[in-house]
């Protein structure tokens, strides 16, 4: 059975994204539909200029024109792919003329190679990223909006970190809370919300609300837990969010703690040993098929100690049992014990989490008692 024709000419034109084809010389041999449209440009004006030669729309655009005919040129020298990421280029606006319009582009320059192994052409993509721009803006502004900022609590010491995991819109349903209590206490809590974006941030947001007014009825964290699970059930998408939360005395220095299916906080010791507070552990909100009561347990510390609250991503890797983790969690703890909360924050999120390898979000809240 014969191969059917392919009208490769047609395939180029009717391609979905911004497509052209430059000559090593870097002169433009041919651009589709879509690249002309982002462009803004006849093809005329576009197939059979010399880049180096291209005016810019305007002055905020040159230094954008000189990246890509560095990139074009690299690809030129190396015969590998060069990208040219997340670039700003502001366009006129073609029905307003003298009205500008913030855009940002990611450009690719890819080789051609002909039969004979010679470079022929480099194939040019532009991608519009404006609007996950614009989406990745709001979603950090809802996300700071809905996360309580950075303060003392009281006169204790206390740091709070959220790394988004790498492939995420730096929102998801992660949080942390801290809640001045009467006397001289306060309530620790972490959650973490099934799933990612701004729906589980959403989510998210009305349950730290609820739970830090519960967190004011003077019955304890368990019923803090009791009160934010029925809660959970009339909220979509909240089933089965974790949470752990702490009430802290100084008065009697005493931990009292209730956990809602989520890992369970450390304790540094003032000696370097670590205490995972595991003793009141209860299915994650609304999980169950029936409300009930949660339990809640009690520790004691010395002044001088470091509670630490977290979310799973700082633990948790693929394939890994979960113990490994904490021993790693438990580990860099001691090592850095003399640090101040920030600098341990940092530390522990250093060591625990690689650069660029968060394969989930991680909240993190250390204490100074």
């Amino acid at each position: 059975m014969a191969e059917p024709a392919v009208d490769y000419a047609a395939v180029f034109q009717a391609l979905p994204g911004a497509v052209a084809l430059v000559t090593p010389q870097l002169i433009f041999a041919d651009a589709n539909a879509e690249f002309l449209r982002l462009r803004g440009l006849p093809r005329e004006q576009v197939v059979g200029r010399f880049l180096p030669e291209e005016p810019p729309d305007n002055d905020a655009a040159e230094p954008l024109l000189l990246r890509v005919l560095a990139s074009l040129r690299r690809a030129v020298e190396t015969g590998e792919r060069s990208v040219v990421a997340l670039q700003r280029y502001d366009m006129e606006d073609h029905e307003q003329p003298g009205v500008w319009h913030e855009r940002y582009f990611n450009v690719t320059n890819v080789p051609v190679f002909g039969p004979d192994g010679r470079m022929t052409l480099l194939l040019q993509r532009l991608e519009d990223v404006t609007e996950l721009i614009r989406a990745r803006e709001v979603a950090l502004t809802l996300q700071e909006a809905m996360l309580p900022a950075p303060r003392p609590v009281g006169r204790h010491p206390a740091a709070v970190r959220y790394r988004p995991a790498a492939e995420a819109l730096n929102v998801a349903g992660d949080w942390y809370d801290l809640v001045d209590l009467p006397g001289d206490r306060i309530a620790v809590a972490v959650g973490d919300v099934v799933g990612h974006g701004l729906y589980a941030a959403g989510v998210m947001g009305q349950l730290r609300s609820a739970l830090t007014a519960a967190s004011l009825v003077p019955e304890g964290p368990a019923r803090a837990l009791e009160v934010l699970g029925l809660y959970a059930r009339t909220v979509d998408g909240a089933e089965n969010t974790t949470v752990a939360t702490a009430f802290v005395d100084w008065e009697n220095h005493s931990i009292t703690y209730s956990s809602a299916g989520h890992p369970p906080p450390a304790l540094l010791r003032t000696d370097g040993t670590v205490e995972f507070l595991d003793r009141a552990a209860d299915p994650p909100l609304a999980a169950r098929p029936e409300h009930g009561p949660r339990t809640q347990a009690v520790t004691a510390f010395r002044e001088g100690a470091v509670l630490v609250l977290y979310t799973d991503g700082l633990i948790e890797r693929r394939g890994e049992d979960i113990d490994k983790g904490l021993a790693r969690l438990a580990d860099s703890l001691a090592r850095h014990q003399a640090d101040d909360p920030e600098t341990l924050a940092d530390a522990v999120l250093t060591e625990l989490i690689p650069p660029g390898d968060a394969t989930d979000d991680t909240a993190l809240v250390i204490v100074r008692l």
